[in-house]
């Protein structure tokens, strides 16, 4: 059996020459064509929907030029784009946790003030009513419980291309893992939670990847959520034969065809490096001074791992 496509579109560089493009605006100019595209790739899941939920990879509020999130640039980007598109009622929506507050990392990474410019609306899903379910994974039960917002409308994952500090991609289906309650064995979570939410599709933002160090990916993936992960494994060196998540998930789907314009897969391989991934509590002080120097320039806010604690 043969997974559908995944589309790729390359995303113009311009003035980055390797860089980074502080200026949000300029960033969204850059994506209006890639994200047309990768949208229109999969509009037919979404064009009956009353309600699509963006759930980005948020999980603490690295600065999007490090690879580690979801550059918030991509989200607004898909927002203006789906709701240019279709009648449905956009959000973009986290998971308050155990370390910080989805409405603080929201604030850091500027979401409030870029769905101003539209109708989204940001959602912490730690507010919102949830539901038990269940699903089988591997032949055996799995109770999840997921909120309802998830449960009932369309959802769009936006992972970014990086690792988890266990090795494994952190991809789409990891992502959906953070937002919903499942206590099973850590390779089972990921697969439950895609099979209880159906996600329409994820669009994997490959425009800075994290492998040791940010890398300019200028690249979008989008498709269905295993799919999507598996060429982010590829992408980043991995096996799928090692990610027990990711071959549940596939299960005896053959290889990926990637379809699409402006991307040259090996090259972005090879520029992605190999290394662990930064910490949430100490940072380096020379990435602390050179940060505080951006932020006083360009107004942003200072993330809590650069104020000396959360």
């Amino acid at each position: 059996m043969s997974a559908a496509p995944v589309r790729a579109v390359g995303v113009d560089a311009g003035d980055r020459r390797g860089g980074w493009v502080p200026d949000i605006d300029a960033r969204m100019a850059a994506l209006e064509s890639p994200v047309r595209d990768v949208v229109e790739s999969v509009r037919e899941p979404l064009a009956d929907a009353d309600r699509i939920t963006l759930v980005p990879d948020a999980q603490y509020p690295f600065h999007p030029s490090s690879g580690m999130i979801a550059d918030p640039a991509v989200v607004g980007s898909l927002v203006a784009r789906l709701e240019r598109r279709t009648d449905a009622a956009v959000a973009v929506a986290g998971l308050t946790d155990d370390r910080i507050a989805f409405e603080r990392t929201a604030e850091y990474l500027g979401y409030a003030g870029l769905l101003e410019r539209f109708d989204a609306e940001l959602v912490d899903l730690a507010t919102e009513p949830w539901t038990n379910d269940s699903c089988e994974v591997d032949g055996s039960p799995v109770a999840v419980s997921v909120p309802n917002r998830l449960a009932d409308g369309a959802v769009v994952v936006v992972p970014s291309l990086r690792p988890t500090e266990d090795g494994p991609v952190a991809g789409a289906m990891r992502t959906l893992a953070s937002v919903v309650d499942c206590d099973d064995a850590p390779e089972r979570v990921p697969v439950a939670a895609t099979r209880v939410v159906d996600p329409a599709a994820a669009v994997l933002d490959a425009t800075t990847a994290y492998g040791g160090k940010p890398a300019a990916g200028n690249a979008l993936f989008a498709g269905p959520v295993p799919a999507v992960d598996a060429v982010a494994t590829s992408l980043l060196g991995r096996s799928i034969e090692t990610d027990g998540a990711l071959e549940i998930a596939r299960g005896d789907e053959g290889p990926v065809t990637v379809e699409g314009r402006g991307v040259d897969f090996d090259g972005l391989r090879d520029r992605i490096p190999d290394g662990e991934l930064p910490s949430a509590d100490e940072t380096h002080p020379a990435v602390s001074t050179a940060y505080r120097v951006y932020a006083a320039i360009a107004g942003d806010a200072v993330p809590p791992q650069l104020e000396g604690g959360r």
